[in-house]
């Protein structure tokens, strides 16, 4: 299973750098510290982690922040943003300058390698994660993370066979240091 030495930084080549500074423990609570960097009109898409709660400090510029069915909110420097498990959400960089934050998300749980792949299939794919590798990792992660843009039909109907042709194909190795799925 891959391990990862913090700090460690991923990125995507749409405007988003992402620090995993340290993990900490308090109480019965792990936390990984984040911090990041957002370029002007950028952000993930709405997505929800089901298990892990997310929280975001601005510390320059102006943050967007919506939860799925609500309205549209800022947050300016000092101001914060917290996503709770289960919560569909998408933040972006709603000023004109790049957009830095500070927060956690807990727990850790696979957060790392699930964005790192992410991060990296986007890259390849010009901004849209696709293909093989994507639908794995949007299968293999499902109980841990899921994106609003996709439909269902694709991720429970498609994105399974194209997986089972994709093992079938080998083209799942890359993936033999994945942690296994959080239930």
């Amino acid at each position: 299973m891959k391990t990862y030495k913090l700090p460690y930084t991923i990125r995507n080549n749409f405007g988003e750098i992402l620090h995993f500074q340290s993990i900490r423990t308090e109480g019965s609570k792990t936390f990984i510290d984040v911090t990041n960097e957002v370029q002007p009109g950028c952000g993930p898409v709405m997505h929800v982690h089901f298990k892990q709660d997310e929280y975001l400090r601005v510390v320059e510029g102006r943050m967007g922040y919506q939860i799925a069915g609500g309205a549209e909110q800022f947050a300016g420097p000092g101001e914060s943003a917290t996503f709770h498990a289960g919560q569909m959400h998408r933040f972006w960089n709603a000023g004109d300058d790049v957009l830095k934050c500070e927060g956690w998300i807990s727990p850790p749980n696979n957060i790392i390698y699930y964005l790192e792949n992410i991060y990296r299939l986007q890259n390849e794919g010009g901004g849209e994660p696709g293909g093989f590798e994507a639908a794995y990792l949007i299968r293999k992660y499902r109980s841990e993370f899921d994106v609003a843009a996709i439909p269902g039909f694709v991720k429970n109907v498609i994105f399974p066979i194209v997986v089972f042709f994709g093992k079938l194909a080998g083209k799942y190795r890359k993936f033999a240091d994945a942690p296994p799925a959080v239930r």
